[in-house]
């Protein structure tokens, strides 16, 4: 059976939990759609953050990060819910996740969010 986008993210404990180290995943896939037009916008989201308890299960975010598909967000607000979700599940010591989106109107942009907030 196919799987289905959702919202939930799965965790796993921390191998290493008395060790800060990184890990850094790219996720060149994402889409979401424009609020003002409808048409896709298309983005690449670069995560990198230090667990302390948990790490985040990768299929499962793939499938969160794909359930944003039909969901129309500006830039801003999605890469920064998406921060406060991974945030909420993991509880991670440091996280930072870049947002590059494609040109849309001529326009670049990329949204820079961290926790915590510096």
């Amino acid at each position: 059976m196919p799987s289905e986008p959702k919202r939930e993210l799965e965790t796993f404990p921390n191998p290493q939990p008395g060790r800060d180290y990184t890990i850094q995943m790219e996720c060149p896939e994402f889409t979401c759609l424009c609020p003002m037009t409808g048409q896709p916008d298309f983005a690449t989201f670069r995560v990198e953050y230090v667990p302390d308890r948990l790490c985040v299960e990768l299929k499962s975010l793939k499938l969160y990060l794909w359930s944003y598909r039909n969901d129309g967000a500006f830039h801003e607000a999605v890469t920064n819910r998406i921060l406060d979700d991974l945030v909420a599940a993991i509880r991670p010591r440091r996280m930072k996740i870049e947002a590059d989106f494609n040109v849309r109107g001529g326009i670049h942009t990329v949204v820079t969010v961290t926790h915590p907030s510096p």
